[in-house]
């Protein structure tokens, strides 16, 4: 019966253990807040001449209107990273950022901890 219940233990504990491993840590990205339209080009020159606007912002913000969503597009890697989180992004649309969160291989997402700018 010992040998049982020590069994179930080392058995729990190894559970508890694997479920910890599996757990993603938060981590760091960088780049700019931008729509996901104008980051499929790396840039916002057809977004500034579609939508009439002159600045980051007002492109980011334009595209996200008319249906694109906001994205994480970090440009020495010309990485595109979906957001889950599209209410905190309007802030700091078209700014260079800093986001920490967990990524998501599978759905190339970041769950957004949190958004800071780069000065």
């Amino acid at each position: 019966m010992k040998k049982v219940a020590m069994t179930l233990c080392m058995l729990a504990a190894c559970a508890v253990w694997a479920g910890a491993q599996t757990h993603a840590r938060a981590r760091r990205f960088s780049g700019q807040i931008m729509d996901s339209q104008c980051a499929t080009q790396g840039n916002h020159n057809a977004g500034f001449k579609m939508t009439g606007t002159h600045t980051r912002k007002d492109c980011t913000l334009a595209c996200v209107k008319a249906g694109g969503q906001f994205v994480l597009y970090n440009a020495r890697t010309k990485t595109t990273y979906k957001l889950d989180n599209q209410d905190e992004p309007r802030a700091y649309a078209g700014d260079n950022v800093r986001v920490l969160g967990t990524y998501d291989p599978a759905t190339q997402t970041i769950h957004v901890e949190k958004i800071s700018r780069v000065r």
